[in-house]
Formats: structure tokens, sequence, C-alpha cells
């Protein structure tokens, strides 16, 4: 017997120390990175959304400005053109350009009303419109009585006072209260454009910054991520030769196991052939022995005593009966018939034994010429069909059973099936099944194949295959010892 020393594979400390390090590692480190990239695109949107805001108020800051601009452009035109116009009809007295004026005028304060809505919320440019509106209502007020004069008084009259400083001093008034707001405009206006680029600037500074610390991260990320797969690489690599030298292992612990199971059941048979063989020399010679004497003493001393003979008839039997029973062991432990004839020979009358002593059907067939088979085959086989009878008589209830034996090919093949009850799948790999165990072992002992089917509608077919490299005779092997011939 070989004895192992069982040794941690190699590799396996390796394993479980990096495991223990990395694995701590492993349910943080992986999953870091994605939490920091949710958390920085979260603040990115916010400071997005921010600078969007930002750009928003500058555009909106840059729209009113624009519209305030427009709005003062518009009054100042609307004025201008009033005064233009009145003073065209002045001089031709041309009623279209008195209509003209009369438009112009009727223009004026929806314009005004315009200015004064764009102001609205401006608290420091309030009393500049108030003031706005009280000039301009004069200076219409001024052109109107210009036209009424002239109408009343003629064209002269109202020149002459058109050249005094009447409405002259309110449109100068007018002109610089309205530069003075287009003058605020401009500066609102630069530092609403100034606002709208420094906003937008920081927004691209804000988004590029951010993309260039998003790739950093999945950057990180992907190493971390690289990191731990290769290191669940490493650990599936180091499983796998685990795998592997444990399988050198089993395979090689199995096959220790069936050199031993093979050898045991070598020196089982040949303890059964070396105790069948003392049971036959030196059993079988005691009892002929013992016959011879109680012939003698039948002979000489029982003639005229009836009891006597009678005790000694009786005796003789018994030592018949021993006979009997001394051959039936010997067969049981080591056939003759298999030493001395051949497997066909043992099998027909095993078979015959079986099926006598239990009242079977039964049906053989054999090539009609046996090849040599080893020795080892040989009580292989037997042994096996030995076990499957027995199986048949304790388990199946059959009433017939039939063996047949083929050289099929490259294998010898044996079937043996009955129409019993059948076997259930659970018994044939069971734990106690022995008996099933040991024909595996046998046929695998050889290379062979062990099949054993036992369909829904009852019976059991035994099939065996042993490949007939493995069981037939390459060289003349040395003759079996034989049993001298019993004298009984």
């Amino acid at each position: 017997m070989v004895w192992h020393e069982r040794r941690q594979p190699y590799g396996m400390n390796r394993v479980n120390i990096l495991g223990e390090a990395m694995d701590g590692l492993g349910r943080w480190y992986v999953a870091v990175p994605p939490f920091l990239i949710v958390g920085f695109l979260a603040a990115l949107f916010f400071l997005t959304g921010a600078g969007q805001e930002r750009l928003q108020e500058a555009s909106e800051r840059l729209q009113k400005s624009a519209l305030r601009e427009q709005a003062i452009d518009q009054l100042q035109a609307s004025l201008s053109r009033s005064v233009a116009t009145q003073r065209s009809f002045l001089l031709t007295g041309d009623q279209k350009f008195l209509k003209n004026y009369d438009e112009y005028v009727a223009d004026v304060e929806p314009r005004l009303e315009r200015l004064r809505l764009a102001y609205t919320g401006s608290d420091s440019n309030f009393a500049d419109m108030h003031t706005l509106h009280v000039l301009i209502g004069k200076r219409l007020a001024d052109l109107a009585m210009i036209v009424a004069i002239q109408k009343a008084q003629g064209t002269s009259a109202a020149v002459a006072l058109v050249k005094t400083s009447v409405g002259s001093d309110t449109g100068e008034a007018i002109n610089d209260m309205l530069e003075q707001f287009r003058d605020r405009e401009f500066l609102e206006h630069s530092a609403a454009q100034e606002s709208w680029s420094r906003s937008l600037i920081l927004s691209r500074w804000i988004t590029v910054a951010g993309t260039i610390f998003n790739m950093l991260l999945v950057g990180v990320a992907a190493r971390l991520v690289y990191m731990d797969m290769r290191r669940r690489t490493l650990q599936t690599a180091e499983l796998r030769d685990q795998k592997l030298q444990l399988e050198r292992e089993a395979e090689e612990l199995n096959r220790e196991l069936v050199e031993l199971s093979t050898h045991l059941q070598n020196v089982a048979e040949r303890e059964r052939a070396v105790l069948a063989r003392e049971l036959h020399d030196e059993l079988g010679g005691l009892l002929v022995g013992a016959r011879m004497d109680i012939s003698w003493a039948e002979q000489h001393l029982a003639k005229d005593d009836p009891d006597m003979k009678q005790r000694l008839h009786r005796v003789q039997q018994n030592l018949s009966a021993g006979v009997d029973l001394k051959r039936r062991i010997i067969e049981e432990l080591r056939p003759t018939l298999l030493d001395n004839v051949g497997l066909f020979a043992a099998l027909r009358w095993q078979l015959k034994e079986t099926c006598g002593r239990a009242g079977l059907k039964c049906i053989e067939s054999y090539p009609d010429d046996e090849p040599k088979l080893t020795s080892e085959a040989a009580i292989a086989l037997f042994r096996i069909a030995q076990e499957a009878f027995t199986n048949i008589l304790k388990h199946s209830a059959a009433k017939s059973m039939d063996i047949t034996l083929d050289m099929g090919g490259d294998a010898i093949v044996m079937q043996i099936s009955d129409d019993g009850k059948g076997i259930p799948a659970s018994r044939l790999t069971a734990i106690g099944s022995h008996g099933f165990a040991s024909m595996r072992h046998r046929v695998r002992a050889l290379g062979g194949r062990l099949d054993v089917r036992s369909p829904a509608s009852g019976g059991t077919t035994l099939l065996v295959q042993i490949p007939a490299i493995n069981a037939l005779q390459r060289v003349a092997e040395p003759a079996p010892i034989q049993d001298s011939p019993s004298k009984i």
C-alpha cells in the first residue's frame, strides 16, 4: 500500500492571501468611481444649470436694454417727425403735412408709454421718466399752440412764435434727457454684454473642466475595473490549477484504489484456490480413508450384527453427504471446471445448478469455439455471472433467464437477462449494493463497461463488454494448477 502525504495544492495559499487582501478592497474600490462619476455629473448638471441661468439673466438684460434703446429711438423719432411736419405745414400751409403732423403727434403718446413700461421696476429712472413725461406733454402743447395760432392769426404770427424760444428750450431738454437715457442704456448694455460674456466663458470652462475630470474618473474607473478583472482572472487561473491538481490527485487515488481492490480480489481468488485445493487434498484424503475403513468394517465386523451393519451404513451415507458438501464448497470457492475445462463449461454448470435449485427456465448461448481467455478475464466473467444469478434468485422473482456470450467485434460481450420485476435505478448506485459495485470493479479493472437496464415493463438485462485485447491471451500462459482426480 502506498502512503501519500496530503499537501495543499500549489498556489492555494497565494490565492487565499490575495483574496483576503483584495476582497476587502473589492467591496468599494470598484464601486466608488461610479458613485464619484454620478456625483460629479450631478454637480456638473447643477453648475451648468446655474451657468445657464446666469446666461439667461444676462440675455434678458441685453434684451431689455435693446428694447429700451429702441423705445428711446422711436420716441425721439416720433417727436422729430412731429416737429418737422409741423414746420412744413407752417411754411407751406399744405394740409397733407398737417395730417401727417396729427398722425405723428398721436404716435408720441404710445411710444412714451412703451418707454415707461420698459423702465417699469427701475426706481432710479422713475423720476426721470416723470420729468420726461412732463416735458413731452409741454412740447406737444407748444406745438399744438403754434398750429392753433397759424390757423387763427396766420402763418407769419406762427413763424414769428417759432423763432422765439417757445418750444425750443423744451425740445432741447427732451433731447438732453433722451441722450441721458441712451447713455445709461449704453452702459447697461455694455455691462449686460460683459456679464453675458463672462457667464459664457465660465460655463465653457466648467464644461471643459467637467469633461476632463469626468474623463479622468472614467479612466480611473476603467483602470480599477481592469485591475479587478485581472485579479479575478488570476484567481480563476489559480482555481483552475487547483482543480487540475485535485483532479490529478483524485485520479491517482482512484487508480490506487482500483489497483488495491484488484489486488485484494486477486488475493481473495488465490486464497480461495489454495483453500479449495487444501480441502480437496487433505479433507478429501481424510474422507476417502474414513470410507475405506467403514467399508472394511462392514465386510468383517457387521456380518452377523444387523444393528452394527445399519449404523455403519448410516455413517457411510453421512460420509457421502460430506463428500458432496466438500465438492460444492470447492466449486464455490474455485470452480474446477473453470481451470480444467474452461469458462463455458463452468458457466453451464453454474447455470444448471442455479436453475435446478430454483426451478427456472434457462437458455444459454455460446460461440462454437471458446476463445482463449486470460485467467483474470475468465474468473471475472464467471464471478459476474455468479453474482447475477444470485441476485436473480434473491430479488427478481423471475420465471426464466438466459445468458449469451459472444465475440462482438473487438470485444467480448456477455448478456444476462431475466423476466423478473426489475431493479430500481436507485439501487444500482446505492452504497450498500456491494454486488453491483464488485461487478463494476471487475469490469473496470479489465477496461470494460457494465450496463444494467431495467425497463418499466419489467425484467433486467445485464450487459458486460470487455475489450478483447484485455481479455484474450497474448502469449502462452502457464497452465493452471489442476486438482488430482478424486477417488470418491
